[in-house]
């Protein structure tokens, strides 16, 4: 069992940035793509960007492409997801997950692990 914690989220000015960090409880994680997803009030989860396990492949939403970066360190079992440019439509809870195929970590609805949220508001 893996546990994911994010961390990061917070209130910030329209063209601010923000890092997002998912913190996973297990070494394991290394094997395992990881991504991000957001849910604005109102609205279904999203997804936000994702990397592979040796962080040589990501994607990335529409919304965020240019404006975002996701990373990874494996030595502290850490992701990140660097957010600049922000807009007031960022505004949501962001969510990170684990699983070993790519593919689920950018479709989200059987990824093997989630993390609880963390908000962030970008005020206008």
């Amino acid at each position: 069992q893996v546990q994911l914690v994010e961390s990061g989220g917070g209130l910030v000015q329209a063209g601010g940035s923000l890092r997002l960090s998912c913190a996973a409880s297990s070494h394991a994680i290394r094997t395992y793509s990881m991504g991000w997803f957001r849910q604005a009030p109102g609205k279904e989860r999203e997804f936000v960007a994702a990397i592979s396990w040796s962080g040589g492949t990501t994607q990335y939403a529409d919304s965020v492409k240019g404006r975002s970066t996701i990373s990874r360190d494996k030595t502290k079992n850490t992701m990140y997801l660097q957010m600049n440019s922000l807009i007031a439509e960022d505004t949501a809870v962001y969510y990170c997950n684990a699983d070993q195929a790519f593919a689920e970590a950018v479709d989200g609805r059987e990824a093997q692990f989630w993390g609880q949220g963390t908000q962030v508001t970008v005020s206008s």
